[in-house]
């Protein structure tokens, strides 16, 4: 009996520690900022940011390897500074946002690399098409707010081609370039 004791009590004192070490981050909305760089008549650059947009991490380890991260963007808030620019982008020729509401990754890998970076592979959707894509991202630390809650900064950035999702296949590469660069600015908070 004692020895059954001592095997279970081991046994949920490992899986104490395994509930300890996962854990489930969500956004900082007010601290995060999803944003995109592209090239404009091959001489200067746009840039641009989705305004309202959710990620959600789940991780079974505290330095993020093996997480899982689901972003969700609502398409018609794209902001480029410039609002005829943007109806143009929330517009059938770009986005088509009564079709396409959202944009989406979901990763399938998260790889702990060299020091406090990651790579990051993923099912990437936008215009209604998915493509596998592989991002860097670097965990910039984590610390605690004064709550106590636990924080960690996150950037993530990449680049996908337009024209593998469709989004303004009759705009000239010479206009607007098939290469857009994502870079994305989170702060989560541990739940």
């Amino acid at each position: 009996m004692k020895k059954i004791l001592i095997t279970l009590s081991a046994a949920l004192a490992l899986v104490s520690f395994v509930v300890l070490e996962a854990g489930s981050w969500s956004l900082d909305a007010g601290h995060s900022r999803l944003g995109f760089t592209v090239k404009h008549m091959e001489i200067s650059e746009t840039v641009g940011q989705f305004d309202k947009f959710d990620v959600k991490i789940t991780t079974p380890n505290t330095d993020f390897s093996d997480a899982t991260i689901e972003l969700t963007a609502e398409a018609k808030t794209v902001n480029t500074y410039l609002s005829m620019r943007d109806d143009h982008l929330r517009s059938a020729d770009f986005f088509d946002v009564e079709k396409h509401p959202t944009i989406t990754f979901k990763s399938t890998s998260v790889k702990k690399a060299k020091g406090n970076n990651y790579v990051i592979t993923g099912n990437f959707t936008m215009h209604g098409v998915t493509k596998t894509v592989v991002l860097a991202g670097v965990h910039n630390g984590t610390t605690k707010n004064r709550a106590g809650a636990d924080l960690a900064g996150l950037k993530i950035s990449g680049m996908v081609k337009r024209s593998d999702y469709g989004v303004g296949a009759t705009m000239p590469n010479t206009v607007v370039a098939d290469e857009i660069y994502l870079n994305a600015d989170l702060e989560v908070s541990k739940n």
